[in-house]
């Protein structure tokens, strides 16, 4: 519908976006166009399409905010506003810059209320909710500079530096609610998953502003000196860091395999399509904050365990790599939970302490150093690792080393008799559970560490905070979902909850007769 009932006539509010694609088409049909290249065609094209789109979008606006309400306006104090006047609005869109006018009501006195802008669901600062989506998507990824510099060239819209922070800290905003309320619906029993539940926990610090620290991280930074003025001394930090707690939780298929097919030593499988390939997560939802505790962090991933598997039909498997306070949580949390709870010491830190302990029998790239650490990691994995402590500690002894040369020989043996209970690799993999935690070592990498680390970094604990839920959102392929549900919260925040019974429905443009005070006319913009 291009025209539209004003006072007995028939305004035409899209005169403007006619002209303009009369405009392109004459330039496109025009002799000169035919010797452009098809660069040259595209760019020419793009620009007027954005106009075209601007003004489409200023025009619609305009037309929608002049529409009346079918009720009275009245405030979610439960008094009316029966005064109107039209006021004029400015709006960062995609295509460029907007201006428009709508109804505001008011008593005279206060604030006043747009129906309009609250069916048109606009945010409170200058920018629209796609602007927005497209910043937060890009920050997610890149520094705000390349984020925003990305968007000026993509699109017509251009946002300061400080408004894109204000607008990435407010996109994060429902992240949390958003997964309460995904965790509140029920389970589709349709769609089938493995057996088994993995849920799995890590840190990874974050470079902070001194402000973002936590007290004693802070307290501890203020107190250091280093010796030089210039340069670090071996053992001096140059940056104190906020761990981040990293979680995930995923299902998967059971994988039964021997100890000898993971060290190397199985015998040949002939034909490569005959090797069972190893099964791949399955749903995995990976997170992290800095803003949160960890006893947050690890309730948060029980919590999505639990939703998952309401009816506790699955084993749930915990990955850990021996943090003392991590080990703690996952027992409290596990039993919590009422289902039993299989905690494993992730395998990678066994073959890094065995790596250690070799280099102080043998020298660096001696092949008898791997053999060293390839017959023990077999034994640990049949299940072996007490007697693997005793066997190097009297290696150490035997060759008589000095508590100096034995320190890492020591430490590994330490390792293996402290975590014992959590290193039966044998049962596990007869079982066919997980033994690596490769799925949150590689979350600390590219969820924290390749956005948070860029070179010269520092963070304020509210933008790394925004940062980290938006990539979340990202890797675990909720960002559409999130985006819906966070402008639907903006709405009511913003809008519906400012008046006594949600936004008042706008009458059909048909129904219209009075022509609004001032001039009535679409302004054309020239771009």
């Amino acid at each position: 519908m291009l025209a539209h009932s004003l006072n007995g006539e028939s305004f035409n509010w899209f005169a403007g976006v006619i002209e303009l694609v009369n405009q392109m088409t004459t330039k496109l049909t025009a002799k000169e166009s035919h010797t452009m290249t098809s660069s040259e065609l595209e760019k020419f094209i793009e620009e007027q399409v954005r106009k075209i789109a601007r003004e489409a979008l200023e025009a619609k606006m305009n037309m929608i905010g002049r529409l009346e309400p079918e009720t009275v306006v009245k405030g979610s104090d439960g008094v009316e506003r029966p005064r109107k006047k039209l006021l004029e609005r400015t709006v960062g869109t995609k295509f460029g810059d907007v201006t428009f006018k709508r109804w505001g009501f008011s008593t005279g006195k206060g604030e006043s209320l747009f129906p309009a802008d609250g069916h048109l669901n606009l945010a409170p600062e200058k920018y629209t909710h796609e602007v927005g989506r497209i910043v937060s998507e890009d920050v997610s990824r890149s520094s705000y500079d390349d984020a925003l510099e990305v968007l000026s060239q993509r699109t017509a819209a251009t946002v300061p530096k400080r408004q894109g922070l204000e607008l990435a800290n407010r996109a994060a905003t429902d992240f949390v609610d958003f997964y309460e309320t995904q965790t509140a619906k029920p389970v589709d029993s349709s769609q089938a998953s493995g057996s088994l539940l993995v849920v799995t926990t890590d840190g990874k610090g974050v470079v902070m502003r001194p402000e973002g620290l936590r007290a004693a991280t802070r307290k501890a930074s203020e107190k250091a000196q280093n010796k030089l003025n210039k340069r670090l001394s071996p053992g001096e930090k140059k940056d104190r860091k906020r761990m981040a707690q990293v979680a995930s939780v995923y299902t998967i298929a059971p994988h039964i395999r021997t100890a000898e097919e993971i060290v190397g030593c199985h015998p040949a499988i002939e034909g490569a399509e005959e090797k069972q390939k190893p099964p791949k997560p399955e749903n995995k939802r990976v997170w992290a904050s800095l803003e949160r505790e960890p006893e947050q962090v690890v309730r948060e991933m029980f919590e999505e365990a639990r939703t998952r598997d309401p009816l506790k039909e699955k084993q749930l498997v915990a990955l850990v790599d021996g943090n003392e306070k991590q080990l703690r949580l996952l027992k409290e949390e596990g039993a919590a939970l009422g289902v039993p709870l299989i905690v494993i010491i992730d395998i990678i830190h066994v073959i890094e302490y065995l790596w250690k302990a070799a280099h102080c029998f043998y020298k660096e790239g001696d092949p008898l150093c791997e053999q060293f650490v390839s017959d023990r990691l077999l034994r640990i994995l049949k299940g072996q690792s007490s007697q693997v402590a005793k066997g190097m500690r009297k290696m150490a002894t035997d060759r008589r080393f000095s508590e100096t040369q034995r320190k890492a020989v020591d430490k590994c043996a330490s390792y293996l008799q402290k975590y014992k209970d959590y290193l039966h690799y044998d049962e596990y993999l007869a079982k066919g559970l997980p033994i690596a935690t490769g799925v949150i070592e590689g979350a600390c990498r590219y969820l924290v560490k390749d956005r948070m680390d860029i070179t010269g970094a520092r963070w304020s604990l509210p933008g790394a905070e925004a940062v980290l839920k938006l990539r979340s959102l990202r890797v675990s392929g909720d960002f559409d979902t999130y985006w819906s549900y966070h402008e639907k919260k903006e709405q009511e925040r913003n809008h519906s909850s400012k008046y006594e019974n949600g936004l008042p429905p706008l009458k059909d443009p048909e129904d219209q007769v009075a022509r609004p005070k001032g001039d009535g006319k679409l302004r054309l913009v020239k771009g």
